[in-house]
């Protein structure tokens, strides 16, 4: 004991500790998680060298909350390429620190837990002996010492430029670096845009991103003979894992997670080089449904922008069917009004939509975020069924949810796979397949057209592109290709199908047919862990990334296990692939600026005893809103109780990029049927607001009605036109009625 303790109180005990917390704890974990690019222990080296020089011989008590926030972002980065294959953004640290959103999304458990071990086995040890050797006199650092730590900054970026990687930016940066590095860039872009003065780079040509484009060769010779419509949406699942397409692209990455989704897939129709074109699953919806390319960045996504819209909605897949005879259908696991799913599939042409409370029967699971996949799709066959009852065609849309963070699976599945990740995917797939075998034996595969794809993608550790790599699997009445050769994406997606049946298509819409054969290439864009990434279908591929700086190969298709590497450029060229992306961000609304949003409805809302969620919980779909600089923005909102002798306790959140903004908003406030919460509430947008989240909270019993959830973004010498809130109360009553 004496010996420990003198080791404990030994001088250099306490900085030996330090440099272990923040130097060989970080690059242990690299090492061990095969983040194999030398970059990256660069990047941990100079991070950790920071840290040392700032905390030496500080008092534990600063340095405490300082070391813990280190590890704490670090084991979040960490999880969260685990879980959806990407580094986290400054909008995901936000998220992160929300203490609801991390026991949700890690109720299943680490996907690591040793390392968040290590890390407090690492912290305790550095408090004992700091602690210990308090009376000692810990010896003084160099003069100069923070100089190492710029240095190593300084060659990183000079070898970033000199040998530029293809590596993921997790086997690049960590989490510290990477979020210094954006800073000093977006400063970069501030600076050479105020030496530039007012001068405008010219728009690139983007007829080729947004045109229809139905002139290759039918498959068919006649309109298709299938009479219904299925597509199947599987949250999150990568291109990767059907075995048709790894054979036909040869990655690396050959795991056989879905061997019963891969055997149907030889039965149908594959598209390996298959885009998936942002992350978030209401904006895949969005394009696949839409036809078109949703934001390609945080902004308002289109679906809620397309609520104040009375046209472009129309030329949606499900209103083209609707107006060619089908009953059309929306059914997901998950609860419908966060990110207004319940207003948006309506308006898009769905004449039924369907979330979480239509099923009736008890779950295999328990899930935080809605109906486990078996579960899921037993009500769905159920569903199918009713439909084969009624005369007319139809067309159902399925979206499930089990494979999202922090995954749903049993234990028997729990203890079959490395992973619950991966043992969520296997569960799906057996529920998948147990889906598509019911409905084979009914007969109904014969003359419905199934379309299998996913929102999104949770991508792979170490497989090139595999954030915006799809799959397109399509089973017809009429034989197929196996492979479909080219390059498409869920833009693509509502003009295939209604060229299938060889309907009209609306001119508004964008993309090829996948029933058709080109033979040139074509433009296609995608924006996925972090990076900006466009094809011109002249074999050349370009991935800008958050420094502003792109890289370009030859590369016949998007993607591609391997592509040649022909160079970088950064300044104008750079800003004129991030040109393209502003403008299809722009198909819709020229300007966030004067957007009048209702979100209420005349629908009866049950209420949780208590509240325990501030996702699960939202009764409200007013999430992921963008408010320019110098606008003014008006909530209006009027909330009853249903039941004349209940009350319900009342709360309004207000969140940017998930972080919560202190403005004045209601908090626990009694509403009775007598006495209902009527508010206009005004703040300012000093500086823009992305990603910006209203969270309406509510507990009691019985339920409530929100007759009017309205909000208006404007400039604020505006004059107040109330009669935009009477129009917008209107269409909510007509829209409900």
């Amino acid at each position: 004991m004496k010996v420990l303790y003198r080791r404990l109180t030994h001088p250099l005990a306490s900085p030996i500790m330090l440099v272990g917390c923040v130097l060989l704890v970080p690059m242990i974990l690299r090492l061990a998680l095969g983040w194999s690019d030398p970059l990256g222990y660069l990047s941990d080296l100079g991070i950790g060298g920071l840290l040392i020089v700032l905390l030496h011989r500080r008092p534990w008590w600063l340095a405490l909350p300082v070391l813990l926030a280190w590890s704490v972002l670090t084991l979040a980065s960490i999880e969260l390429v685990s879980a959806v294959g990407r580094m986290p953004t400054p909008s995901d640290i936000h998220y992160l620190i929300d203490p609801q959103f991390v026991e949700s999304s890690t109720s299943g458990g680490f996907a690591h837990p040793w390392l968040a071990v290590l890390q407090l086995a690492a912290l305790a040890l550095w408090l004992m002996t700091r602690w210990a050797s308090r009376p000692s006199l810990t010896p003084r650092l160099p003069r100069h010492a923070w100089a190492l730590p710029v240095m190593l900054w300084l060659a990183h970026g000079a070898l970033q430029s000199w040998r530029p990687t293809e590596a993921d930016q997790w086997n690049v940066f960590n989490l510290p670096h990477q979020l210094v590095t954006a800073g000093i860039v977006a400063g970069q872009e501030r600076a050479e845009q105020w030496f530039e003065g007012d001068t405008v780079d010219p728009l690139p040509p983007m007829e080729g991103l947004t045109r229809l484009d139905l002139d290759g060769a039918k498959l068919l010779a006649e309109p298709g003979g299938a009479r219904n419509v299925l597509v199947i949406a599987l949250e999150g699942i990568p291109g990767a894992y059907l075995s048709t397409n790894r054979q036909a692209l040869n990655p690396r990455y050959q795991e056989n997670l879905m061997p019963r989704l891969s055997a149907w897939a030889e039965r149908g129709m594959n598209t390996p080089d298959y885009v998936l074109h942002s992350h978030q699953t209401i904006r895949g919806l969005y394009a696949m449904l839409c036809g078109d390319y949703d934001k390609l960045n945080d902004g308002t996504p289109k679906g809620v922008e397309m609520l104040n819209q009375s046209q472009r909605n129309q030329d949606c897949l499900p209103a083209q069917l609707r107006q060619n005879g089908f009953s059309t259908h929306f059914l997901q696991g998950a609860g419908l009004r966060f990110m207004a799913k319940d207003r948006i599939m309506p308006h898009i042409g769905f004449d039924t939509t369907l979330g979480m409370d239509w099923f009736t029967q008890p779950a295999y699971l328990e899930f935080p975020w809605g109906k486990d996949d078996k579960t899921f799709f037993e009500g769905a066959l159920d569903y199918v069924g009713q439909l084969q009852q009624a005369d007319k065609p139809w067309m159902l849309t399925l979206l499930t949810v089990g494979t999202h963070q922090p995954y749903s699976a049993p234990d028997d599945y729990l203890q079959r796979y490395e992973s619950a990740k991966q043992a969520a995917v296997g569960y799906l797939d057996d529920a998948l397949d147990s889906f598509l075998t019911g409905l084979e034996r009914q007969g109904i595969l014969e003359n419905t057209l199934v379309v299998i794809t996913s929102d999104e993608s949770h991508g792979i550790d170490d497989v090139r592109l595999a954030s915006s790599w799809g799959f397109n699997l399509t089973l017809a009445p009429e034989p197929l290709p196996t492979i479909k050769s080219g390059t498409y994406g869920h833009v693509d997606l509502t003009a295939s199908i209604l060229d299938y049946f060889s309907y009209a298509v609306p001119t508004s819409l964008s993309g090829r047919s996948l029933f058709r054969d080109y033979a040139t290439g074509r433009e296609i864009m995608s924006f996925t862990n972090g990076k900006l990434r466009h094809h011109d279908g002249k074999g050349t591929f370009t991935e800008c990334d958050f420094q502003q700086r792109c890289r370009y190969y030859t590369s016949e298709g998007f993607i591609a296990e391997r592509a040649l590497y022909r160079g970088q450029y950064s300044g104008q060229r750079a800003r004129l692939i991030s040109a393209r992306a502003t403008a299809l961000d722009q198909t819709l609304l020229r300007t966030p600026l004067n957007q009048h949003y209702q979100f209420g409805s005349a629908d009866k809302i049950p209420l949780p005893a208590t509240v325990t969620n501030d996702w699960t919980d939202n009764l409200i779909g007013a999430q992921y809103l963008e408010m320019p600089k110098g606008s003014q923005t008006r909530v209006s909102l009027t909330i009853r109780a249903v039941e004349a002798d209940h009350a319900a306790y009342i709360s309004l959140k207000a969140k940017e990029f998930e972080r919560d903004v202190p403005i004045d908003l209601p908090t626990d406030v009694a509403v009775t049927h007598e006495q209902p919460l009527v508010m206009d509430i005004r703040f300012d947008n000093p500086l823009p607001r992305k990603a910006f989240s209203f969270h309406l909270l509510g507990h009691g019993a019985g339920a409530i009605e929100i007759s009017d959830f309205s909000v208006v973004t404007e400039l604020p010498d505006q004059t107040d036109q109330p009669q935009y809130l009477d129009d917008m109360q209107d269409d909510s009553e007509a829209q409900s009625s």
